[in-house]
């Protein structure tokens, strides 16, 4: 069980624990400050050793100690623990630690990080960093005014500081916090400042994607004073249960592959969940993902926008989608490789490796047609949303361009 808030003091190492059911931590070892890469580095420890399995590729079950590959991350699945951006930020501001190394920030990130590993002051006992109870629903609004504070760098009464959890992180840098509605956990984000009431329109391209036949975590739009917030299900949650996930990022560096939409759909031909054919069909919804990603002007759409979840036989599955909307760059490419052209945002591009995705030529020109006709029509479905006419035209300007409209408009007749 984990124990209260222990006293915490700047250290060199801490300790991670598997949390997969809470009631029954698990050690898995030490993590220690890698001090060649600013880092934090791994060792199992021999009970985790005996009986574990590897949290990635590259931290195979072997007593060494794991090293990260580059600077200021952690090693191979313990880089996912750590917090975003914006929870750094939370951080810095709420907790103010002395020192500010990779490893406080994961301490400081807290019980309720993304997926089901855990960090802790003790080897003996799960020793977490608490935030006190989830906040709900009715939280919402003063969260907002906390996040305000947080970005005008105005000082949080010490008795709303457990409303900002920095753990959580499902979606980039964009400010957030953590809720609980009907007994599920959901990340709730806010606007930072948008030229556009942006979690109205996650949450309208999110829905959108649903009819692309692209499978999503489930969002709420919450109105505020002013504008929207959206609220984003958990994924990594099943009841009481955690469930272990990796980014692609994590997945792809660990196997040695390029950041890319084939790689990672090959991944999941190696190492998904084959019964009744669940990796097949999660390569051809990613590839699905990629083109309404590309339709929509997503050009954030990095390895880190994309996870993996792992059952208890080590495979792993393709989790819902998630932060996915119009970037508004216009940039003509994509953060992650698409095909033969690199991260060229054209669906020329995407067809040329469509058998990396288990897709011939024509089943790949029906897909893209799917999405294709999805995307032509995103307008009614943003209206029917609640996003404003400004909004929608501010978005048409990327969206309709002549550069994505003349692609859609081949495969969508």
């Amino acid at each position: 069980m984990s124990e209260a808030n222990p006293a915490y003091r700047p250290t060199d190492q801490l300790h991670l624990w598997w949390l997969a059911q809470p009631s029954a931590p698990i050690y898995i070892g030490q993590l220690n400050t890698a001090r060649t890469q600013r880092g934090v580095s791994l060792r199992y420890d021999a009970s985790w050793l005996a009986r574990g399995f590897a949290l990635s590729e590259d931290l195979p079950l072997i007593d060494q100690e794991f090293l990260p590959r580059e600077k200021d991350t952690a090693a191979g699945a313990v880089d996912d623990a750590r917090p975003d951006r914006w929870g750094e930020r939370v951080i810095r501001f709420v907790d103010k630690p002395s020192r500010l190394s990779l490893l406080e920030y994961l301490y400081f990130a807290g019980d309720d990080r993304f997926g089901a590993l855990g960090v802790s002051t003790s080897p003996e006992t799960y020793s977490a960093r608490q935030f006190g109870p989830t906040p709900s629903l009715e939280n919402v609004a003063a969260i907002d005014e906390l996040v305000k504070k947080v970005l005008a760098n105005e000082p949080i009464p010490e008795a709303q500081k457990r409303l900002i959890a920095p753990g959580v992180t499902m979606g980039g840098a964009r400010p957030k916090a953590l809720i609980a509605i009907d007994g599920h956990q959901w990340v709730v984000k806010f606007s930072d400042g948008d030229s556009t009431d942006t979690p109205l329109v996650e949450h309208a391209s999110m829905t959108l994607a649903t009819r692309a036949r692209i499978r999503v975590a489930p969002t709420r739009a919450l109105r505020l004073h002013d504008g929207h917030a959206v609220a984003v299900k958990r994924f990594d949650r099943v009841g009481t249960q955690r469930l272990h996930a990796i980014t692609a990022n994590v997945a792809l560096k660990a196997a040695g592959e390029q950041l890319g939409y084939p790689e990672l759909a090959q991944f999941l031909r190696r190492r998904g969940i084959p019964a009744n054919g669940t990796n097949v069909a999660h390569m051809r919804e990613l590839f699905r993902r990629m083109v309404f990603n590309i339709l929509i002007d997503n050009t954030d759409d990095h390895e880190k926008n994309h996870a993996l979840l792992m059952d208890d036989a080590q495979q792993f599955a393709l989790s819902p989608a998630y932060d996915v909307l119009p970037s508004g760059q216009a940039l003509g490419y994509q953060q992650m490789r698409v095909g033969a052209n690199e991260a060229d945002s054209t669906l020329e591009n995407a067809m040329s490796m469509c058998a990396s995705f288990m897709l011939s030529k024509a089943e790949a020109h029906e897909e893209i047609a799917t999405v294709a006709k999805v995307v032509a029509n995103w307008k009614g479905h943003f209206v029917t949303s609640g996003v404003s006419e400004r909004d929608i035209d501010l978005l048409a300007q990327q969206i309709d361009r002549s550069f994505l409209t003349d692609q859609r408009a081949a495969y969508a007749s």
